[in-house]
């Protein structure tokens, strides 16, 4: 006679309805999911409501140095790749749990409540006043950030590059000169003199360079933008 194996999970079921019965179990696992749920609620509300606070009280044992920025690291970041550092208030895409989870856990392990939310991420996903990778920050004093949560896709590889006639006026003007200089290359040799000299270059240079700033200007103006060195922490689309 063959003796058939113990099933644990039969066994555990067993000792699980002596204890207590269907009903009362899921009254209990109910009660959880409910705490659960009011922590997660409490915690999305702060983040909508944006409270703002220089610091919070964090353990330093249980810092994570890989995740510790200053303002100035994250002020670069923003003006390279053209990306906004604000209040989480003004937020407008939606949160993901991971990030609602990373912040319970670290409430928990610090034994504080995580106040001052900011998020770094390009404008679109903001709600700015009218005048791709968002990044979840805590401050912890002293300008000193701490990174807790990052999602999304990643920004396109050559965001940087194609950001980088916005970073200042040097590089616009720059980059004007360029435009120009190639579109004057484009202009028939024989369009104005049999042979065209240095002097008529520079001349239809400096009127294509006036051209090309005319226009850069007035749409400029017309679309209210600017610089990312200027814009970089405003809450108004047209800064």
């Amino acid at each position: 006679m063959e003796l058939q194996g113990t099933h644990i999970p039969d066994k555990i079921l067993q000792n699980r309805n002596k204890r207590i019965s269907e009903q009362h179990l899921l009254e209990e696992v109910q009660e959880i999911f409910d705490r659960e749920q009011i922590k997660d609620d409490l915690i999305l509300k702060n983040i909508t409501e944006g409270i703002e606070t220089e610091s919070n009280s964090l353990k330093f044992d249980f810092l994570e140095t890989s995740k510790i920025y200053h303002l100035s690291d994250i002020e670069k970041i923003c003006i390279d790749y053209r990306l906004r550092f604000l209040n989480s208030s003004l937020f407008k895409s939606e949160l993901p749990y991971e990030a609602i989870s990373k912040i319970k856990h670290l409430e928990k392990i610090h034994e504080t409540k995580l106040e001052g939310f900011k998020i770094m991420a390009p404008a679109k996903l903001f709600k700015l006043k009218n005048a791709d990778d968002p990044l979840l920050f805590a401050p912890i004093g002293n300008q000193y950030y701490y990174l807790i949560h990052s999602w999304g896709k990643d920004l396109h590889p050559f965001r940087k590059l194609m950001m980088w006639p916005f970073k200042n006026l040097e590089n616009f003007i720059l980059l004007l000169l360029v435009v120009s200089f190639f579109l004057t290359t484009l202009v028939p040799e024989g369009m104005f003199s049999q042979k065209q000299t240095t002097t008529e270059f520079l001349v239809i240079f400096l009127f294509m360079f006036k051209w090309i700033a005319g226009l850069a200007i007035y749409f400029g103006f017309k679309k209210g933008k600017n610089f990312s060195e200027a814009i970089w922490r405003s809450k108004f689309y047209n800064a």
